[in-house]
């Protein structure tokens, strides 16, 4: 595993296994690696070979069953359940293969939903929604509930959702997997235009070929193994 001085991610041995009846599945096996603070990482295998598992244990979503991660200088593995959920509330951002939009809700509301725990006050609340719908280029549908939006709308808008706590770190997993060609480009244009000046770590879990070119690594997983990086620039 490389050692930089500017790693943002630091995991060692991680594995995660899964009951099925009577026997286990391992998700995750003794995965090592680490990334740089500002790297767009690709996190390449088939359907089933740990990539969901490793971002949800980098995000703080789940836990793994042996193993360290460090992220951004905090040792996750040690957290309480609270200060997981303070964790990823302040510093990291999701993006998931469906939007998940709250139906009933605006796309406004829907983006300021991460804030409503945050102790802010509601003028800084309403600063943040409105910066993230111009980021994500979708503040003319501001007033729009979810069934109004087409699918690349609908993903755009949950960038914004993901990005309205100015997360250091965004974890994308499959993100363009329900778009065509057009809006994956779209959307994978503004992931990496999040990017510009501010040093976010971008790791994004795709099958999409254009998506995986535009990143500046690749992290190859099957059957929980991590297999051999890839530098593509």
């Amino acid at each position: 595993m490389p050692e930089t001085r500017n790693q943002y991610i630091i995991a060692r041995q991680l594995s995660r296994l899964y009951q099925r009846g009577n026997s286990s599945v391992t998700a995750l096996s003794e995965a090592s690696f680490s990334v740089a603070q500002g790297q767009v990482v690709g996190l390449v295998g088939p359907s089933g070979a740990g990539k969901s598992t490793l971002l949800n244990i980098l995000g703080g979503l789940d836990r793994p069953d042996s193993g360290t991660v460090q992220v951004g200088g905090t040792e996750l593995t040690g957290l309480s359940s609270e200060q997981l959920a303070s964790f990823r509330r302040h510093r990291v951002g999701f993006v998931f293969q469906e939007a998940h939009l709250v139906p009933a809700y605006t796309v406004y509301e829907n983006v300021m939903l991460p804030l409503v725990p945050m102790d802010l006050p509601l003028g800084e609340k309403t600063r943040l929604v409105q910066a993230a719908l111009e980021a994500a280029n979708i503040e003319h549908r501001a007033d729009h509930l979810p069934g109004e939006l087409s699918g690349g709308e609908q993903q755009r808008a949950a960038v914004a959702r993901a990005v309205v706590n100015d997360p250091e770190l965004i974890l994308a997993d499959e993100p363009t997997g329900e778009l065509d060609a057009e809006n994956a480009a779209r959307v994978m244009d503004l992931l990496l235009s999040l990017d510009q000046g501010r040093a976010r770590t971008i790791i994004i879990a795709s099958h999409d070929a254009a998506a995986l070119a535009r990143a500046e690594r690749i992290l190859h997983i099957d059957n929980g193994v991590l297999g051999e990086t890839e530098d593509v620039t």
